[in-house]
C-alpha cells in the first residue's frame, strides 16, 4: 500500500525572533562529547542520553541538540521525495548520510526522544515566515516534558538557507516553543497538536488573527491526545481525518493530507474487513469438514456450539462493518460490493449450519446419526 507522507520546508529567511539565551551550554557540550561509535543508532544514542543525564529537561535539550548539530539539510533532495519510504527508512537514511528534510529532522528527533522515554510525536502541517504562508508542507515535532507540551522544530532550528545554501545556524527559539507563540508560525493540519484550548482556525491563521477566543468552545486537547493514543491506528486516522475536515480545508495541502488519511483509513479498513471474512469463512469450512466427518472425534454440545457461532460471528460483523464502510467511500464502490456478494452467500450458508445444529442438539444420540449427509465446501478467501 503506498503510503505518502508530508515532507517538506525549510526556514528560507531568518526569521524576525531573537536567539533565546542558552542555558544548556553545558549538555550541549556533553552530547556534543558522544563517543563517534555511538552516532550511527538512534538506539545508542538515546543509550548515551540516558546514562549522562537524569531529568527530562536535560533529556529532551539533548535530544534536540544532537539533532540540529549532526543533521544538514538537503537542498538538493527537497523535491525529490519517496512517498512509500517508511520512518524507519528516512531515519536510516538520514543517520547515513548527516542530511535530511524537514520530515527526516522530525523522525530522527522524535525516535531519539521516544527511546529516552520522553513521549513524542511528529506533526505535520505548513508554516507562515515574513507574513508569507508556504505552499510546501511542513513537518516538526512536540513531546510533553515535565506534564507540559512543548513544540520543537529541529529543521528551522538548525540553520537558514541563504543564497541557495544551507548555513548551519542552531536557533534555540524553536526549542521547547510555547505552543501559544509557535502557532504564529506553524500550524498544524490536525488542530489537535496545536495544544491550545481555543484553537484557531486555518482562515485565522491566514489572517493572521491569533487573538484568544474563548466564545469558542474549549477544547481539551490533552484528554484528546490520550483518547486519540488510545484508539486504534484506523480510528486515529479518522478521528484526525475528522478534525481537519471540521478546522477548514483552505489550501492544497489541507485537501492532500486529509484525501491521504480518509484513503489509508478507508483502505486499511477495507482490508480488516477482508481478513475477518477470510477467517470467517475457513472456519466454516473447518466447520463442514467436521460435520462431513459426523462431529467426529466427539466434542461437547457446548462446543460444537461455539464451532459455528465463531464463523457466523466474523461474518455478521463484517458485514456491519462493510455496510459503514460503504456509506463513506467513494473511491472503493465496486470492492465494496464484490465483498458484499460474497458476505452476504456465506452468511446464508453459516445461517443453514447454524439451524443444522440447533436441530442436531435438540435431537437424541439414536436421532443425531441419522441426520448426516455430505455438505460442500463454501467460498474461497479473498486476497
Amino acid at each position: 500500500m503506498k503510503k505518502y507522507i508530508i515532507l517538506i520546508t525549510l526556514l528560507y529567511s531568518i526569521m524576525g525572533v531573537g536567539q533565546v539565551k542558552n542555558k544548556y551550554e553545558l549538555i550541549d557540550k556533553q552530547i556534543m562529547n558522544i563517543p563517534v561509535n555511538l552516532n550511527n543508532s538512534t538506539e545508542d544514542i538515546a543509550n548515551y542520553i540516558k546514562s549522562t543525564f537524569k531529568n527530562e529537561d536535560d533529556k529532551i535539550r539533548a535530544v534536540y541538540y544532537w539533532t540540529v548539530s549532526n543533521i544538514t539539510y538537503d537542498i538538493e533532495n527537497m523535491f525529490a521525495v519517496n512517498f512509500n519510504e517508511s520512518a524507519h527508512d528516512k531515519i536510516e537514511k538520514t543517520l547515513k548520510s548527516r542530511k535530511g528534510v524537514c520530515v527526516n529532522y522530525a523522525e530522527v528527533f522524535n525516535e531519539i526522544a521516544n527511546k529516552v522515554g520522553i513521549r513524542s510525536f511528529v506533526i505535520e502541517g505548513f508554516t507562515k515566515q515574513n507574513g508569507f504562508t508556504d505552499y510546501i508542507s511542513h513537518a516538526w515535532c512536540c513531546a510533553k516534558i515535565d506534564g507540559k507540551w512543548c513544540v520543537f522544530d529541529p529543521t528551522w532550528g538548525s540553520g537558514i538557507v541563504t543564497g541557495g545554501k544551507f548555513v548551519k545556524k542552531i536557533n534555540n527559539y524553536y526549542f521547547k516553543t510555547d505552543p501559544s507563540k509557535i502557532i504564529t508560525s506553524h500550524m498544524p493540519f490536525d488542530y489537535m497538536w496545536q495544544f491550545l484550548n481555543y484553537p484557531i482556525t486555518n482562515q485565522e491563521f491566514y489572517n493572521g488573527n491569533f487573538v484568544v477566543n474563548k466564545s469558542k468552545p474549549y477544547f481539551d486537547f490533552d484528554a484528546e491526545i490520550e483518547k486519540y493514543i488510545s484508539l486504534s491506528y484506523i480510528d486515529q486516522l479518522t478521528s484526525s481525518a475528522d478534525r481537519i475536515e471540521k478546522n477548514g480545508v483552505k489550501n492544497a495541502m489541507i485537501f492532500d493530507r486529509l484525501f491521504y488519511k480518509r484513503n489509508e483509513a478507508e483502505i486499511l479498513r477495507f482490508n480488516e474487513i477482508v481478513s475477518l471474512y477470510n477467517d470467517g469463512i475457513n472456519e466454516l469450512n473447518a466447520f463442514i469438514t467436521f460435520r462431513n466427518n459426523q462431529f467426529k472425534p466427539n466434542v461437547s454440545d457446548e462446543e460444537l456450539k461455539k464451532l459455528i457461532d465463531s464463523p457466523k460471528t466474523k461474518l455478521t460483523k463484517s458485514k456491519e462493518l462493510l455496510e459503514n464502510l460503504s456509506k463513506i467511500s467513494k473511491t472503493n464502490q465496486s470492492n465494496i460490493a464484490s465483498l458484499a456478494t460474497g458476505v452476504n452467500q456465506t452468511l446464508n450458508q453459516v445461517e443453514e449450519q447454524f439451524l443444522f445444529v440447533e436441530k442436531y442438539l435438540g435431537k437424541s444420540k439414536m436421532g443425531r446419526k441419522t441426520m448426516f449427509t455430505k455438505v460442500s465446501f463454501f467460498g474461497v478467501p479473498v486476497n
